[in-house]
């Protein structure tokens, strides 16, 4: 039996498996615990969204997440949120080192930020809400109840909206997403994987199932003879004996990414002599795509696992493209997603990996710099905020200025290896791919280096003759706030709700 076949969707939050892409009005609320015991009774009851597939698809969703210290604030045992990761537990903003791994200084750094920034800013509780246009509010007040309002206090209201297949620089996007295996029929070997594959194991962004290595990603697991709530659990797959606390269950990073949309645009008509071709050109080469979501690299024949051929948007390797002349290896998402298999392009048969393995017969320097992107892959769910603005108008002196940005929203296993390491080593680096002195054209920080040498510039290869540089690029996207949550399952929802502080209203 594939294990699709028996997969516990109904344990699974939905926003796993869907994107709630029909339901176009949203509402994402921070809270913190007023109440536990009043916590504990809302949620036993509460609508959460299963990833069950329904005919027809509901007209409302609701996910929801907590921090570490809403799970302390919900009374979970100390010896549980232990098992956790380091990461979930001191927090994006809790270690000045991660921070500046992140690009989280100068404008971005905590202290800037609007939530989250400080330890007891961090909430408690993200709550996602969905819903068909116009239907939100009603959903809104349904969702509440009655022991709502006791049982929480409201920090803030995350600003959404509906830009459609839009994201505020005025690029389609969501244009590719990994494909979760959920039969678990692709051999995570790297001899039957070295290229690249759309397919991701279910264990590199769900917990409980094995990953990308084949093995699974630890989490907090709990002995039942020690723990009579624990039978509300599913039992661990590599431990029997256990009961699971995290399977099901996913880490869900999100931050609030403000996007200068006039100055992105303005700063692109000048440098291009207000050139409508030239500009146009220059700021897919920074994205990667054309404002479509068509992309530069040529799409290849090759079957790619998890990506149909019909799909001529993301059908696509960078093989027919080695060194950026159709598009730039410093792309935002060149660095987002090389598509690099486990070895480098060209390596066929046993004698072959032998010579790339011990790093003899490179073609290219460049060729063993980046990293499989199957180990860092991130399943994104995330919604803009602010009016429309088109790069027409955009470009215009008197460009009404407003609030627009990203919710970013990604789900992932593992919150070092997979968001913080993309984030890191290909959004932040100055080296990515071989380069030099240049981050990210559209996330990248502009700080200098520990030598003082500059990191504002964006390099496009050329067929013939030298490349083009633009220097001096300013910073388009600033970070408003963030946090990292766990998204439990549905049997682990319940196990928080009767966990000892939800049972007796006693405040930790």
């Amino acid at each position: 039996m594939k294990r699709s076949d028996n997969f516990a969707f109904d344990d699974l939050q939905a926003l796993l498996r869907f994107g709630h892409g029909k339901l176009t009005d949203t509402c994402f609320l921070l809270l913190n615990i007023a109440d536990a015991k009043a916590a504990g009774e809302w949620l036993r009851t509460a609508p959460i969204s299963s990833a069950i597939t329904a005919t027809p698809v509901p007209d409302t969703a609701l996910q929801i997440a907590f921090s570490a210290e809403g799970l302390r604030a919900m009374g979970l045992q100390q010896s549980i949120i232990d098992d956790f990761s380091d990461e979930f537990i001191v927090g994006m903003a809790g270690d000045e080192n991660r921070s500046r791994r992140l690009g989280d200084v100068g404008d971005n750094a905590p202290q800037h930020w609007s939530w989250g920034g400080q330890p007891n800013q961090v909430p408690h509780i993200l709550l996602l809400l969905y819903a068909h246009k116009e239907g939100i509010d009603p959903w809104k007040k349904t969702v509440e109840g009655k022991t709502f309002s006791r049982a929480f206090q409201l920090l803030s209201i995350l600003p959404t909206d509906d830009l459609g297949s839009l994201e505020p620089f005025g690029f389609v996007d969501g244009v590719s997403q990994p494909k979760i295996d959920w039969a678990g029929q692709q051999s995570s070997d790297q001899h039957e994987r070295d290229r690249y594959s759309n397919m991701l194991a279910a264990g590199e962004v769900i917990l409980g199932y094995p990953n990308e290595y084949g093995l699974y990603t630890t989490r907090p697991l709990i002995d039942p003879g020690k723990d009579s709530l624990a039978s509300k659990l599913p039992d661990a797959e590599d431990e029997p004996a256990l009961k699971d606390f995290g399977r099901n269950g996913s880490y869900l990073v999100i931050r609030q990414l403000h996007q200068d949309v006039s100055g992105f645009w303005q700063f692109i008509d000048k440098v291009s002599g207000s050139d409508l071709e030239k500009r146009d050109q220059l700021a897919a080469r920074m994205v990667g795509r054309n404002r479509d979501g068509s992309p530069l690299a040529p799409l290849t024949a090759e079957p790619i696992p998890g990506i149909a051929l019909k799909s001529k948007d993301n059908h696509f390797t960078y093989e027919l493209d080695p060194i950026g002349n159709r598009c730039p290896i410093g792309s935002h998402i060149r660095r987002a997603n090389p598509r690099s298999g486990d070895l480098p392009l060209g390596v066929f048969g046993f004698i072959s990996r032998l010579i790339k393995i011990f790093g003899f017969g490179l073609k290219r320097p460049d060729e063993d710099l980046i990293a499989s992107s199957r180990f860092h892959r991130l399943l994104r769910r995330g919604r803009a905020y602010g009016p429309i603005l088109s790069p027409e108008d955009a470009v215009k002196p008197e460009a009404p200025e407003a609030e627009r940005g990203l919710q970013f929203i990604c789900l992932v296993a593992n919150i070092s290896r997979q968001f913080e390491f993309v984030q890191n080593a290909w959004f932040m680096s100055s080296k990515f791919g071989g380069l030099q002195q240049e981050r990210d054209p559209l996330l990248g920080i502009r700080e200098p280096l520990i030598n003082d040498n500059k990191t504002d510039q964006f390099n496009q290869p050329a067929a013939s003759g030298p490349a083009q540089k633009t220097c001096n690029l300013p910073q388009f996207v600033t970070l408003r706030g963030g946090a990292y949550f766990f998204m439990p399952g549905l049997r682990a929802l319940q196990y928080i709700a009767a966990s000892p502080t939800s049972k007796s209203g006693d405040q930790p």
